[in-house]
This record gives C-alpha cells, structure tokens and sequence, in this order.
C-alpha cells in the first residue's frame, strides 16, 4: 500500500494514525519532498477522474486567480496544475491493488482492509 500526502497535513495526520493503530504497513510518498509525477497523475485521472482529487476547498485553491481556477474545466489544464500545485491534491491519497482514495475516512479504510484480509 502506497499513501502519497504531505506530512504537515491534520488529514494526512489521522490517516497514518489510523494505519499505524490498524497495523496497516505502508509506504509514504511526501508530495513536497518527491513531487508527483504527470504519469502519476493521469491514472489516477484514467481511474477515478480529476475531479475527485482536485482539492477547490484548500487554501493553494482559493488563492489562485480567478482566470486560472475557470481555465481549470480539462484534464489537459487540471494535470499540469496538480502537479506545480500538489497542495491541491486532495489527501492522503491511498493506493493499492484494486483500491484508490482521496481523502481519509475511517468506514472506507475499514471496509477495504476487512475485505483484503
């Protein structure tokens, strides 16, 4: 399992909590540290769409101009984005074999690890 976010972040924070108490191992991948990659960033776009983890409530979003946020209706505009701006990736981002989550939720975590085990 691979948990990408930035660890400065409370949600991040819980999720790895969450893990750790779960004894869940995983590996991290510090967006600030070691960027994210276009590649990267298209499956996730191929799998769940852009949308779900273009975080528009954060801070690095609503400090954008108001021409770059309305430039922002593609993958081609989205991607490139996301990718200078990581703090606008919704986090932690949780990857595993048949499993891909944005944000943490405690149900979701759990029903995918009791399903696994």
């Amino acid at each position: 399992m691979k948990v990408y976010g930035i660890t400065n972040c409370n949600t991040v924070k819980k999720a790895l909590n969450w893990l750790k108490e779960n004894q869940v191992e995983y590996e991290f991948h510090d967006f600030k540290k070691l960027g994210i990659s276009l590649d990267k960033l298209q499956e996730w776009d191929q799998k769940a769409g852009y949308e779900q983890f273009l975080n528009k409530k954060g801070l690095t979003w609503r400090g954008l101009d108001e021409h770059t946020k309305t430039s922002v209706k593609s993958v081609a505009k989205a991607l490139p984005l996301l990718q200078q701006n990581t703090s606008m990736i919704k986090r932690p981002v949780i990857e595993d074999t048949g499993f891909l989550y944005f944000g943490f939720d405690e149900m979701a975590y759990a029903e995918y690890l009791v399903k696994k085990e």
